[in-house]
């Protein structure tokens, strides 16, 4: 007896975030929304073409946008099932994975724990019960495991955007810029800041997955 192969299945809080979140695509701006229709796009071309699909999110400290970026992609992928999907991160500098990022994916129902106390700490997360895992730690864009060539770049600093003109080994360059949750480091609003940055990413690449043909 024959049996199709068992989908991936999210944990139940990023489910019902998701769930949640896709009812509020009309919260994205218009100009927002062009831009990732146009990374939709591409991956829809490779769809077709019935290859691997790799998206590197670039950010110039991979440390909190860019990290974030990838986990939620690679969830919200899952969440349409868009398979042979792999989502990567990257910086034009090494520094770690923040904590502050870390736990605001862990407020929204991501498990991710660190195998190691370095300087830069080697994360494990996992966003379902049967999904492979992520790992995750900072890493200039062009290190293993990252894809080498004919992946999609996104950009989602404006300083890593003006570093990187030209992307080494990427068929696609995109400008996804995200304001620096950073800024709010120290004062009374740092949770609540990485906390509405983490949905409002996760928002676009739900949406970004939705427009996916």
């Amino acid at each position: 007896m024959s049996s199709k192969a068992q989908q991936p299945v999210l944990f139940p809080s990023l489910q019902s975030f998701f769930d949640e979140a896709k009812n509020n695509f009309n919260q994205i701006p218009t100009d927002r929304k062009a831009a990732l229709t146009e990374i939709s796009a591409y991956i829809s071309q490779k769809k077709k073409l019935a290859k691997d699909i790799e998206l590197t999110f670039i950010c110039t400290h991979n440390s909190r946008r860019s990290h974030i970026s990838q986990i939620m992609a690679q969830a919200a992928a899952t969440y349409y099932k868009v398979g042979n999907m792999y989502c990567y991160s990257g910086g034009t500098e090494v520094t770690a994975f923040n904590i502050n990022a870390v736990n605001a994916l862990r407020n929204i129902g991501f498990e991710i724990a660190a195998t190691n106390t370095s300087t830069n700490p080697v994360y494990e997360v996992k966003y379902g019960s049967s999904t492979p895992k992520l790992i995750a730690f900072s890493k200039v864009y062009t290190s293993l495991p990252n894809p080498q060539k004919e992946y999609g770049a996104v950009l989602t600093c404006s300083q890593a955007d003006a570093s990187c003109p030209i992307v080494q080994g990427a068929d696609g360059r995109f400008k996804l810029p995200y304001e620096d949750p950073k800024l709010a480091d120290g004062t009374p609003q740092q949770n609540n800041v990485y906390d509405e940055r983490c949905k409002q990413i996760g928002l676009e690449m739900l949406y970004l997955f939705s427009q996916v043909i």
